[in-house]
Order: structure tokens, then sequence, then C-alpha cells
């Protein structure tokens, strides 16, 4: 048995979610997001996103952690945010000792739909049907996180 998680990275909302594999069954134990005034400066961001990590991992005890690489193509400020968070969230992870997969958003798409240009809505179908979950999980970057954590599920351990 595995507990994997999975990251969807951000500043004011981080996707989680967290996964248990025994041989070939996996399963949702928790999902959701984690979040961060909007107003606040990024310090006290990536504080409380670290924080709150280190929160579930002391909860769960996983092994592996999935995260999204970065992608943006639109406001830089945004991405360089991000980017740092991604980093506070990276260097948690490799406080904890948990082995870390990647992967880019046209990775997570193809993995769980079989189509790297995937709409939302098409991957959210899937992790339904995947997780016979009663509907699709919401909101959208605790999807994204199941999705990941799914795929770190698949690498070898």
């Amino acid at each position: 048995m595995s507990i994997i998680l999975g990251i969807d990275p951000g500043t004011t909302t981080v996707g989680f979610a967290v996964i248990e594999k025994n041989g070939r069954s996996v399963s949702i134990l928790n999902y959701g997001v984690i979040t961060t005034p909007p107003k606040i400066g990024i310090a006290l961001k990536l504080l409380d996103i670290a924080k709150d990590l280190e929160d579930l991992i002391d909860t769960y005890h996983p092994t592996v952690c999935g995260v999204e690489k970065l992608f943006f193509s639109g406001n830089q400020k945004t991405g360089i945010d991000v980017a740092q968070a991604r980093g506070a969230i990276l260097l948690t992870l490799q406080k904890k000792g948990i082995l870390i997969h990647e992967f880019t958003p046209l990775q997570v798409k193809r993995g769980i739909s079989g189509n790297g240009t995937a709409k939302k809505e098409q991957v959210q179908n899937a992790l339904k049907l995947l997780f016979k979950l009663d509907s699709i999980p919401k909101p959208d970057d605790a999807a994204d996180a199941i999705a990941i954590a799914y795929l770190a599920s698949l690498q070898k351990i």
C-alpha cells in the first residue's frame, strides 16, 4: 500500500489530492484546496502554503508526490509568483523526504484522458469514471491534483 499526494501549484489556491494505491486498486482519501488570502504578500502566502502542506504530510504520511510543472503564457508577475509557490512546495516535499514526480499539463491531460489537448471537463469526467465518483471533482484545482496524484501512482516507486 502507498499513499500518494498530488499538487496543483498556485499562490491563492493550491489544489491537493491524497490517494491510496493498494496493488492495482487506487482510491481517493482526500482532496481540496489550500487557500491563502488574496491581498497578503507573497512571502506570507509561501509560509501559509508550506505550513498547510506540512500538515497534510503529517496527517497522511505520503511517500510519493506528483507536482504539476509550471506553464504560463500570460501575466509574468503571476507566473513568477506561482513559480515561487512551486519552489516552496518542492522544498517542503524534499525536506520531508518525499519522492517527487513532475508532470507538464499536457502529460496530465494525456495521462488521464488519452488526449494532451483535452478540455478540463474531459479530464474531470475521466476522473469521475476512473474513481467511480458520483460527480466530477470540484474545484478545478483539486480535480487537477487528483489527476496529478493518479499519474504519480503509475510511476515506479
